[in-house]
């Protein structure tokens, strides 16, 4: 009896063993469909849906869930966020990394840029894959958003998948670096859903 089940199927050869560590460092399959790790040919697993549950970092309220759908021509984002400054607005973006351990926010890493773009606001100029504008508060401090960003997709170019969201305290301004949007008063990871 084998102490690991799973290695039971797997040859040992070093093409079957190439093979597993490509799929696990996430580069291409030479496969279409590899079984080991459900990927395509382009390396991308097939998921058209995530979300991202936010949660306030040390001494705020900022909480809330975003949902993420790819659609035809980028991803469809809707943002339900609570615990904001009545009448306010917020830098809302994806950030380069999918860690939440830091109550600060700061482990997330910078705004994801995979294309090395200047920040800038959605309004069609190219900029941070991750820059996705404000998120406005009513006056109860709840903020929705629904819009379809076309720089962007789930796993595929310029995937989301596995990275960072922040909700930060100001408004994203455009300028540069980062918006002067102030700081992490909201984080979540982007995951796969079913």
């Amino acid at each position: 009896m084998t102490r690991y089940p799973i290695m039971q199927n797997i040859k040992t050869s070093g093409v079957a063993l190439l093979a597993l560590t490509l799929c696990f460092l996430g580069t291409a399959c030479a496969s279409q469909k590899c079984d080991m790790c459900m990927m395509g040919g382009d390396g991308a697993a097939a998921v058209n849906h995530a979300v991202a549950i936010v949660t306030p970092t040390k001494g705020n309220t900022c909480r809330g869930v975003v949902k993420f759908e790819q659609v035809a021509d980028g991803v469809k984002v809707t943002a339900d966020i609570e615990g904001l400054t009545p009448n306010s607005k917020h830098g809302f973006h994806i950030h380069e990394f999918g860690d939440a351990t830091s109550d600060d926010g700061t482990a997330m890493g910078g705004h994801y840029n995979p294309e090395g773009h200047e920040h800038g606001l959605p309004d069609g100029k190219p900029i941070h894959a991750g820059d996705m504008g404000n998120l406005e508060a009513n006056a109860q401090g709840v903020a929705h958003l629904e819009t379809v960003f076309h720089n962007i997709t789930i796993s595929g170019k310029n995937a989301i998948l596995g990275r960072g969201l922040i909700v930060h305290a100001k408004v994203d301004d455009g300028g540069q670096p980062t918006g002067n949007a102030g700081a992490r008063i909201g984080q979540g990871v982007i995951g796969a859903v079913k």
